[in-house]
């Protein structure tokens, strides 16, 4: 059984998700043309807390889109026969509007490039940035993100495991553990 090390509990995930949203908001000098849209499926509950703190702050909560990127995946032959595809749920135009675009884990940045070209199929944004909860490193092309939760750099052997409440039915916290033989590199 492969040993696991908790990075973030439920408070640093609720800290960092309150800063993350402040930075947006002062980095973009408020939420004027403002849009955040997350990648499914936890950057997508991750969106949604920012978005929750954002209107805290400001009032009002921005657009709130989740975006499916199965089918732009580079690696998409390796994950399955059959890929389960999601729905993309952006009920707004993106045209012109800055995108926050959030995510839980930033890698070697094939999610995020996949996101890109799923995102600008869609329209043309003024301008794309990137929130990810954890940054740990490894980048097999040159991403990066203007906020970052945590740095927590791994080994590549080495698996970083995101568990929401919403979608994992447990407390919030972020684990790190060593990745077995058997198991694909992955977050």
């Amino acid at each position: 059984m492969p040993q696991k090390s908790k990075v973030m509990d439920t408070e640093n995930i609720r800290r960092a998700l309150m800063r993350i949203a402040h930075e947006i908001l002062e980095k973009n000098k408020g939420g004027k043309d403002l849009c955040i849209v997350g990648i499914r499926t936890r950057g997508a509950v991750l969106a949604e807390r920012i978005n929750a703190y954002i209107k805290k702050f400001e009032g009002q909560s921005l657009p709130l889109g989740i975006l499916d990127i199965t089918l732009y995946r580079d690696d998409l032959t390796l994950i399955s026969s059959q890929p389960v595809v999601h729905e993309t749920l952006i009920d707004f135009d993106i045209t012109g509007k800055k995108i926050i675009l959030v995510d839980d884990v930033l890698f070697t940045g094939r999610t995020v490039r996949a996101a890109l070209d799923a995102l600008i199929d869609l329209g043309r944004p003024a301008g794309i940035q990137l929130a990810v909860l954890i940054d740990r490193g490894h980048r097999e092309i040159p991403i990066r993100a203007d906020y970052v939760g945590k740095n927590v750099p791994t080994a590549l052997n080495q698996n970083v495991k995101v568990i929401l409440s919403e979608t994992d039915n447990k407390h919030d916290e972020v684990k790190i553990r060593k990745r077995t033989n058997s198991e694909p590199k992955g977050k």
